[in-house]
């Protein structure tokens, strides 16, 4: 089965559970990160945002809560886009927030449609990355921002050891017991180990266009805050910022 298909079956069978599993799973970490993420953006490029493979589109409300002023958000998987809009009509944002069904790697909206773009832990699952990275960069508008979280594994003892143990043991139990599906939450470690590093996927950026990259570890390296922008003029600069292990 292509890798696309697999991720739309594997996302629609645990859509009911999968926000209950992010905050447990996560410790709740995962709502500060994205507020990390939204703090980001410049206020000129809060007009139009597009949360790519925006799942239950707690991005997206995120965005909203930033100062964005319209969110347009783009998944793959039907049953994770319904849990998201009865979220933002509970939230009173249907108005200013839109959901619909599409791949990452082939955007039906117009060149230059967004002024700043995000995805929140959904690249490592992109069945091309490098083209979902170009396609959105087709779609912001010059000086637009690009911001990306996404997990990663800690290499500093004893948080590597630690982690690696709750990561590739605990996590796909606990997560199993509760979905009723080991298999969803085995694949989550195996796709985060076999994505890039920060400076592999900072390359990747540069490669799609990207100037004034970043990329950012958080909480002792267990996820990483990418930032990029749609440059006026050509520049290829995309430094690694330093770690901010027991900083976040």
């Amino acid at each position: 089965m292509a890798e696309r298909e697999k991720a739309r079956a594997l996302f629609n069978r645990i859509a009911g559970h999968y926000d209950l599993l992010n905050h447990l799973l996560s410790f709740r970490i995962d709502k500060y990160w994205r507020k990390r993420a939204m703090k980001r953006l410049d206020p000129a490029c809060k007009a139009r945002f597009l949360d790519v493979a925006c799942g239950t589109a707690d991005f997206s409300i995120a965005a909203i809560r930033a100062g964005v002023q319209q969110v347009t958000g783009v998944d793959i998987s039907e049953g994770m886009l319904e849990l998201g809009r009865e979220k933002i009509a509970r939230c009173g944002l249907s108005e200013r927030v839109r959901l619909e069904e599409g791949a990452c790697e082939e955007l039906v909206f117009p060149r230059e449609s967004f002024s700043s773009a995000g995805i929140a832990f959904g690249i490592r699952n992109f069945e091309n990355r490098e083209k979902a990275l170009r396609e959105i960069f087709r779609v912001l508008e010059p000086g637009g921002q690009l911001v990306i979280l996404e997990f990663s594994l800690p290499g500093r003892f004893p948080v590597k050891q630690l982690y690696h143990f709750y990561f590739y043991r605990l996590l796909p139990w606990i997560g199993g017991l509760v979905s009723g599906n080991k298999e969803a939450y085995a694949y989550l470690p195996e796709s985060v180990s076999r994505f890039p590093s920060p400076e592999i996927f900072a390359g990747m950026l540069r490669e799609a266009g990207f100037s004034d990259c970043a990329a950012k570890r958080m909480s002792f390296g267990i996820a990483v805050l990418y930032t990029a922008r749609k440059p006026l003029a050509t520049d290829s600069s995309c430094p690694l910022e330093a770690d901010s292990a027991g900083k976040s």
